[in-house]
């Protein structure tokens, strides 16, 4: 079983900034890992994810204002600048194992932007 720590999140301010952090106990065969996030009453939708070829895919809502990092195979980071109001949500740390198509998923950050 694939374990994802998940760590960051909190308050910030309209046009602030945070910082997510995912680690997870699996490092070989990872085919895309990444974030998600989910706001009440919405469907969970991608923030931003990496594919085994280093390839980076952004939601539209955050394209621009928010970087994923991949610092080493089983660890990504979420870089969020220019908060607005509606980024807040539960953010969910993703990662789907290669060979047999298997999503795990962290626990879930809660992120709220206020002011």
């Amino acid at each position: 079983q694939v374990q994802l720590v998940e760590s960051g999140g909190g308050l910030a301010r309209p046009g602030g900034s945070l910082r997510l952090s995912c680690t997870a106990s699996e490092r070989s065969g990872i085919d895309n890992m990444g974030w998600y996030r989910q706001a009440p009453g919405k469907e969970r939708e991608l923030v931003a994810q990496v594919s085994r070829g280093g390839r980076i895919t952004y939601g539209d809502s955050v394209r621009g204002r928010f970087t994923l990092l991949w610092p080493a195979k089983n660890t990504v980071s979420l870089q969020m600048n220019s908060l607005k109001v509606e980024d807040t949500a539960i953010y969910y740390c993703k990662l789907k194992i290669a060979f047999n198509s298997n999503n795990y998923w962290g626990q879930g950050t809660q992120v709220t932007v206020s002011s």
